[in-house]
């Protein structure tokens, strides 16, 4: 699923933190690094943060119940 115009990371990792299950970031070369690390979280937003928002991101999660509280945030942010 595309992400689109997250202004507040630290909430996005929040919502991020709280799934159950896997969560990735697809980069651009199609690498998948696992969001739920704090280490791949800082890598991941240090290579795409720009002006302090990040205009887009794919990411994949793999439970129902995480895609259902990633589109809630998507929808409510």
């Amino acid at each position: 699923m595309k992400v689109q115009n997250i202004k507040n990371i630290d909430r996005f990792f929040q919502v991020v933190d709280e799934c159950k299950g896997r969560v990735e970031l697809v980069t651009g070369e199609g690498d998948r690094l696992n969001l739920k690390s704090k280490l791949s979280q800082y890598v991941s937003m240090a290579n795409i943060f720009s002006n302090g928002e990040i205009p887009e991101l794919e990411i994949i999660a793999y439970e129902k119940e995480d895609i259902d509280r990633l589109i809630n945030y998507m929808m409510n942010e």
